[in-house]
């Protein structure tokens, strides 16, 4: 429902109509950027109580709102352009610079990992992934380094200065991770663990949740709500391919998603082409795909010896493939009016290395 306030309304009198509606059991939020006060109000039984709201001291106008979702919609934030996130101190997803997330699908060990890193910072990536929590089909495959993970992310962020994304699996981990990682990515098998993204939404830090392999995006969406309403606004959708009849590719990815969701909410929107794809020689036109669809962003499994990796190495790019990747990537940006956003510089690297570090 969406409640409009008299012309005039002071601060006070807003603060007490929002007591008003919080003891009918709702939800409020002041729309930002409106001309005039507008304040959404989400409740099991909200429509049942419609009279009772018209009849309350400075309201003007009650009005049903069509969509299940309010804090993501792009309406009711009467947001314009997409939402911009800062991740770390040095990069930025929603802006014209399209954000790119490279690493591998698992940290293996130090060599590894800073390799990559420093291929992928090369090329152009602006944030590192790496999974140290796996969740595997099988319980007898490679589960994670866990903790030893977390602290190799963090060394070679150090050494780097790139931002680190990873995924949280579970809400006994998110207070460890915080310390840690710079984006909590929700992956695709929790996109409904309820109590997961009730517990990230608790947090300050940015979160990138994945499309569940048979989530609508109405359901994505709603997910997205559930972090929004516990107070972090700063979501990352994931569009990473869905689980349809087609058996050819690992996902199929559903490109028609990015714009939709462009139109439906004010939240940034990547793209996972490696697990679409489910094969490295798929990636690249996937990518592409993604970004001439309107996407802000990719997120991109690279590996240094693919045919060894612990987890995924069928999907996962060579760095001399991720470098390829990103001249085909600049050139589709530049065609759509976007860019490719540029690593921090060397010595604002080394300041924020030095930061984190501390």
């Amino acid at each position: 429902m969406i409640i409009v306030a008299k012309s005039g309304i002071t601060e006070s009198e807003l603060e007490r109509l929002r007591d008003q509606l919080a003891s009918f059991g709702f939800a409020t939020h002041v729309a930002p950027q409106s001309q005039r006060v507008v304040v959404g109000c989400v409740g099991d039984d909200v429509g049942e109580r419609t009279d009772a709201i018209r009849q309350l001291p400075n309201v003007e106008s009650v009005t049903p709102w069509p969509r299940p979702f309010l804090l993501a919609s792009r309406a009711f934030s009467a947001a314009e352009r997409t939402s911009v996130i800062t991740i770390g101190q040095s990069c930025s997803v929603g802006d014209a610079g399209l954000l790119i997330v490279a690493g591998p699908c698992s940290v293996e060990g130090e060599t590894m990992l800073h390799d990559v890193a420093v291929a992928a910072r090369a090329a152009g990536a602006t944030a590192l992934r790496g999974g140290v929590f796996k969740p595997r089909t099988s319980p007898y495959a490679f589960q994670g380094l866990g903790v030893a993970g977390l602290e190799l992310l963090a060394e070679v962020r150090h050494r780097s200065g790139l931002p680190v994304v990873s995924e949280v699996m579970d809400t006994r981990q998110v207070d460890l991770m915080l310390r840690y990682v710079d984006v909590l990515q929700v992956g695709a098998r929790n996109m409904q663990n309820f109590s997961l993204l009730a517990e990230v939404g608790r947090t300050h830090k940015p979160v990138l949740l994945k499309r569940g392999p048979s989530a609508t995006i109405r359901e994505f969406l709603l997910a997205a709500e559930h972090i929004l309403a516990q107070g972090n606004g700063d979501v990352i959708l994931c569009e990473r391919g869905i689980r349809t009849f087609e058996t050819a590719t690992r996902n199929t990815l559903d490109v028609g998603a990015v714009p939709v969701l462009k139109e439906e909410t004010h939240l940034p929107v990547i793209v996972d082409p490696s697990h679409a794809g489910g094969r490295a020689s798929l990636v690249v036109p996937l990518a592409l795909a993604a970004v001439a669809a309107g996407a802000d962003g990719l997120i991109v499994e690279v590996h240094p010896s693919p045919e060894t990796a612990k987890s995924d190495g069928e999907q996962s790019l060579r760095p001399s493939q991720f470098r390829d990747l990103m001249r085909s990537v600049a050139s589709v940006a530049r065609a759509v009016g976007r860019e490719v956003a540029r690593p921090p510089s060397r010595r604002r690297q080394w300041r924020e290395a030095r930061c984190h570090a501390r």
